[in-house]
């Protein structure tokens, strides 16, 4: 007889004396992995460079108000006071600022509240494109600084094929178009020749031709064979033709243009360009690691100035928008407005990535257009708003600076 001791020869086996399994450390879930994300990611650290702008911005418009600067002299007698008028100054403020870039709720009616939208979409369109152009730029390891210049260059020259090309219909608005884009990118492209040919900095050649383009624009515009208006002594060419000038897209009410929709093309083929094509990954292997790429049989030259010219192609599609589009009363050494420098600091808002680039380039358009009712509503100087431009760069370069502040993790960390 088997006693109970022996069973277990058997075959049966005592569940309660079996030994227990050890189990595997699980992972994290999905949202907590999703949240690590963000609060790792980049696109964070892009959203509260923005908002601690604002909160500078803040500070900024309210020792600007005279109102402000008035209670604050009797602040510790009536503190109430000094805390609504900086209120009302803040408030009042971006209440503007909305109101001129977003919607206008002193409107009568919907069709005229949102023209303030139209107008920041229309602001946004060459900065989306010129910012596409420093972004790539930025890819594949290079500075492009010289957006200036590659407007200025691409602008005019759209203007002089408009003027004087003739073509019927919306050829000549193609033609303008094309050649527009044609000078930015052979512009930008000299600087990716020299970098190739010569290893010169491309920081330094896009910044010395920004002031060769500019002089070169304003010997055309003095020159009435060239683009000056006939009898005329202001550096101005002509009008653009009316079959050159891009049409509207919701109607004469409104300011919005084709630029606008060629900038959304922009983006898209950027997007496919870089992570969907060949060339695109050529692009993102040398901005990584230049000597790397070079051994695995990329030709590096090449690539610098392969990418130079699809950059100033884009920033001169900006240029192109602005003469064509949103200035068509004719060429001007001031047609860049400034876009060629804010693109760089939409680019790095963007984090040079398309997707990113586009939200960009609408804020820095709302910012634009909502700036002047600001000013002449709330008598804030506009020039705040070219504050909170800078600081979001500010911020922006310097992560470690944003973490900080809020206790982010890094990603090493995390």
């Amino acid at each position: 007889m088997t006693g109970p001791e022996e069973q277990s020869t058997t075959g049966e086996v005592d569940l309660e004396q079996a030994p227990e399994e050890e189990t595997a450390p699980q992972g994290p879930s999905r949202f907590e992995q999703a949240m690590r994300d963000v609060v790792t990611g980049n696109a964070l650290v892009a959203v509260l460079a923005v908002f601690l702008a604002v909160v500078v911005g803040s500070l900024m418009i309210m020792f600007t108000d005279d109102a402000v600067r008035d209670s604050a002299s009797y602040v510790f007698a009536r503190p109430q006071d000094f805390f609504s008028a900086s209120w009302d100054a803040i408030s009042g403020a971006y209440a503007a600022l909305f109101r001129g870039s977003v919607y206008n709720t002193n409107a009568d009616d919907f069709a005229t509240g949102i023209r303030p939208l139209t107008e920041s979409l229309k602001f946004a369109g060459p900065l989306i494109a010129a910012g596409l152009g420093v972004g790539l730029a930025f890819r594949a390891g290079m500075f492009n600084i010289g957006g200036r210049g590659q407007m200025l260059l691409a602008g005019a020259v759209s203007g002089y094929v408009a003027i004087n090309a003739g073509l019927p219909g919306p050829l000549l608005l193609v033609a303008a178009t094309v050649a527009g884009m044609v000078a930015g990118a052979l512009w930008a492209g000299i600087a990716g020749l020299l970098k190739a040919r010569t290893g010169a900095h491309e920081v330094i050649v896009t910044i010395m031709l920004n002031y060769v383009g500019f002089y070169l624009v304003f010997f055309a515009l003095s020159r009435q064979s060239l683009l000056q208006t006939p009898g005329s002594v202001n550096p101005k060419s002509l009008p653009m033709p009316d079959n050159a000038v891009m049409p509207d897209l919701l109607g004469d009410r409104y300011n919005l243009h084709l630029g606008f929709v060629l900038s959304l093309v922009a983006v898209a083929f950027v997007w496919w360009l870089l992570n969907r094509s060949a060339m695109g990954y050529r692009f993102r292997a040398v901005g990584e690691n230049p000597h790397a790429a070079r051994t695995a049989g990329i030709d590096v030259g090449r690539t610098y100035v392969t990418v130079m010219l699809i950059a100033g192609a884009l920033v001169g599609l900006a240029g192109t928008n602005q003469v064509l589009g949103t200035v068509p009363s004719g060429v001007t050494v001031d047609v860049d407005a400034g876009i060629g420098f804010d693109a760089i600091t939409v680019a790095l808002l963007g984090r040079s990535n398309p997707i990113g680039i586009f939200w960009a380039g609408l804020l820095f358009g709302g910012f634009k257009a909502g700036g002047f009712l600001m000013q002449a509503s709330e008598g804030i100087p506009v020039d705040i708003v070219l504050v909170i431009q800078s600081l979001i760069v500010l911020f922006i370069a310097a992560p470690p600076l944003v973490r900080a502040l809020f206790r982010l993790p890094s990603k090493e960390a995390a």
